[in-house]
């Protein structure tokens, strides 16, 4: 899996469709287009991910690293598939700080955790969920 470097290819992703929501997350694709231009913005066929965790939603440099950390963390566990292309994690609503005192609690990290593997499933079925129709006679 590579990742996001270059603000250029982030917003191309950002451009790109938005594959799943949940309550503070957005997952965002696009396809991976190598042969266009003669500098391409992706220099490889493979997964690519990045993460974008903003300041208005966590204030704190400790957890939008935590929150990153997870993300990578999570889409390279084994089980999860993401497609080839090019994917960012969006971070799209704050925790609560007064349920999340700690940026680095176990109770934060559970419950990203559990939210982006949420994210993930919900890509997983829209992903499956197009091919379905098409297969059938």
């Amino acid at each position: 899996m590579q990742r996001l470097k270059t603000r250029a290819q982030f917003q191309a992703v950002l451009a790109g469709a938005t594959v799943a929501r949940t309550a503070h997350f957005a997952l965002h694709r696009c396809a991976l287009d190598l042969v266009s231009s003669a500098q391409p913005l992706f220099a490889s066929d493979d997964v690519w991910l990045g993460a974008m965790v903003p300041k208005r939603w966590a204030r704190r440099a400790v957890t939008r690293n935590a929150i990153k950390r997870q993300i990578y963390a999570v889409s390279a566990a084994p089980g999860v598939a993401l497609p080839r292309a090019a994917h960012v994690v969006r971070l799209r609503a704050g925790f609560d700080r007064k349920e999340f005192v700690s940026a680095t609690s176990d109770k934060l990290k559970a419950a990203v955790r559990a939210e982006l593997q949420q994210l993930l499933a919900r890509a997983a079925r829209t992903l499956a969920a197009p091919a379905a129709p098409s297969s059938s006679p």
